[in-house]
């Protein structure tokens, strides 16, 4: 992995949600959908796999990678995929969407129901995990895409994915943790475990469920070839995080500087390749 290469492209992305870049009027341009337990974030890019724009919301309408609002789903991509097409000037239509690793038939086919009600055509349908080596190109190793409700992972072997699982334990389990440990809401909880001031401070509250994280990439990485770990996902925003896991699993952990947006672009990156 060109941890430098990578560094760039979500640096680009990131200011993206600010500005959009030009594009022709004859462009194709392609979207990907996030269904995040916390955010649901699109990202677009173009033929070149450039980000050309990108909008996220704050969102509970998803738990442990299910759909359980379906209505909250569909209104909030509506509204982020036309707050993109008014800023681009420019119509979307292609997507791919990615679940976490072994989601059943019927519940990809609601998060198909909730982007294609929001005006997209789905042509592609794909594992996080997965979809975040199209930003990071793995060739041997494990992705760990730890977000608010799950920890999937897909190890891979000479750039092919011979093994993906997913647990239901990720960011949401943290905040609940705080919230009790503070004796506060689940809402104030996230906004403490946001806060860069008090992240020393939530990482030695949290370190036993980031311990268990570790737990569970240990359980399916033993006994397989597994050289280093890639931590992508928003939970992996919490600083030294990367630090645990690497001590409980004795592997060497790379981690992007923001490894939120890395599984949202990859996303997007493989309705290109679908295409």
């Amino acid at each position: 992995m060109d941890i430098d290469a990578v560094e760039s492209r979500i640096a680009e992305l990131e200011r993206r949600i600010s500005t959009v870049a030009e594009v022709s009027a004859r462009e194709k341009l392609y979207v990907g959908v996030d269904l995040g337990t916390a955010y649901i974030v699109v990202v677009v890019v173009n033929g070149s796999g450039e980000p050309v724009a990108c909008a996220l919301e704050f969102a509970q309408v998803v738990r442990d990678g299910l759909v359980v609002d379906y209505v909250g789903a569909t209104q909030i991509v509506r509204r982020l995929v036309g707050q993109l097409q008014e800023r681009l000037g420019r119509e979307l239509e292609d997507a791919a969407i990615a679940v976490p690793p072994g989601t059943g038939v019927r519940e990809c086919a609601t998060h198909r129901h909730v982007v294609e009600g929001a005006g997209l055509n789905v042509i592609s349908i794909l594992d996080e995990p997965t979809a975040a080596n199209a930003v990071l190109n793995v060739e041997n190793g494990v992705i760990v895409d730890i977000g608010g409700g799950t920890t999937g992972l897909s190890i891979l072997e000479n750039g092919k994915v011979t093994y993906v699982a997913d647990e239901p334990t990720g960011g949401t389990h943290l905040t609940l943790v705080l919230a009790g440990n503070y004796g506060v809401s689940f809402e104030e909880a996230e906004k403490i475990k946001k806060d860069p001031a008090r992240q020393r401070e939530v990482f030695t509250v949290v370190k036993p469920v980031i311990e268990k994280m570790a737990s569970i990439i240990n359980s399916h990485i033993r006994g397989r070839n597994v050289s280093d770990i890639y931590l992508v996902g928003g939970t992996c925003c919490l600083k030294d995080m990367e630090t645990i896991i690497a001590k409980e699993t004795g592997k060497p952990v790379c981690k992007p500087s923001n490894p939120f947006l890395v599984t949202p672009l990859g996303i997007a990156l493989n309705c290109v390749k679908k295409d």
